[in-house]
């Protein structure tokens, strides 16, 4: 669930609570596991976003890695057991990706209190040993809606969630705020792909795909996607009806993944996982590591929106001027 080429920087988290800090261990000896969530590496999305945070620490902190994929349908049992095999392993610290693992990582990390966990996109699992690495994803939100409304001929935009979670809910709440700041009487279409426990819609390019089509054919000319893997159908979608689409989480127009999408993407909400990971490694290796959560939002630089092809070029300073707006505390979104 971030920016191709966004760099960290000690700034850029809020820490909400904390623990002690831990003694800084030698780089070299820093063996560092991470599981990913549905979708894995290639995902174009939130899971690369996490991968390429991985490796800006291997390139520049010189750590060692292990990097584990789920699988479609997994139990929590699956997802305690890959992250009792980092652990054993020697691997510390462990990442997981996804709120998906919030209950594995909650049962796992007391078993090894020596080791430091990471979870990216939940706040429940609480430990000494536990960072919990949070984002505003409804503030970009905001800015890719004020995008979308701005660039809707039709006064229809579409919203498609791949499961119906609280935290899709967050994306989805922003998005519609953002855009009703600019048109109060847009029509918004939203629909979700799955409902949990099924976190399919995640991974499921073809259920993307026929949702947006049927957005598109009711009259949207503009459909935002928060669905992970499934967000190259919403792209093929778009497309074949010669409308627009907004990526999520990596700038998804950069990506050549998405290379023959890049005419319909008009932007793409930026959640910037990438440097969430690498500052935690960061910190890992400096022996200032913290329980509790880390916040990145827009004002932190976690959160933001992409201008790859220049498509909305022409309305970039008005989406600024809501970004300013959310900085400064003149307008709150909302997240539900």
């Amino acid at each position: 669930m971030a920016a191709a080429a966004c760099g960290g920087s000690d700034s850029t988290t809020t820490t909400e609570t904390s623990a002690g800090a831990s003694s800084a261990p030698a780089a070299a000896q820093v063996k560092v596991g991470l599981a990913y969530d549905i979708g894995g590496r290639g995902d174009g999305s939130f899971n690369d976003a996490a991968g390429r945070g991985l490796d800006q620490a291997v390139s520049e902190l010189k750590v060692e890695k292990k990097e584990l994929e789920a699988t479609a349908g997994e139990t929590d049992a699956q997802k305690e057991e890959r992250l009792r095999l980092l652990a054993q392993g020697g691997y510390n610290p462990v990442i997981a990706v996804g709120f998906a693992y919030s209950g594995s990582v909650a049962k796992v990390a007391p078993e090894y209190p020596e080791v430091k966990f990471a979870i990216v996109d939940d706040a429940d699992a609480k430990g000494d040993n536990i960072t919990n690495l949070l984002f505003a994803e409804e503030q970009g939100s905001f800015l890719v809606g004020v995008a979308a409304a701005l660039k809707s001929e039709k006064g229809s935009v579409g919203f498609i969630g791949g499961v119906e979670t609280p935290l899709i809910k967050k994306f989805e709440a922003g998005f519609t705020a953002g855009a009703k700041a600019v048109k109060s009487d847009i029509k918004i279409q939203a629909k979700y792909l799955t409902q949990p426990p099924d976190f399919g819609g995640f991974n499921d390019p073809a259920k993307g795909k026929t949702v947006a089509q049927g957005m598109y054919d009711a009259g949207a000319d503009v459909v935002y996607h928060a669905a992970g893997g499934s967000g190259s159908g919403v792209f093929e979608a778009a497309k074949a009806a010669g409308a627009m689409a907004i990526g999520v989480d990596s700038d998804q127009a950069a990506l050549p993944a998405y290379a023959s999408f890049k005419d319909v993407i008009i932007t793409s909400m930026l959640k910037k996982v990438d440097v969430a990971v690498f500052d935690f490694l960061k910190n890992y290796t400096t022996g200032t590591v913290k329980s509790g959560a880390s916040v990145y939002d827009l004002k932190a630089g976690g959160v933001d929106y992409s201008t790859t092809g220049g498509k909305i070029d022409d309305i970039k300073s008005k989406i600024d001027e809501y970004k300013q707006k959310i900085v400064n505390g003149e307008i709150t979104v909302p997240t539900s």
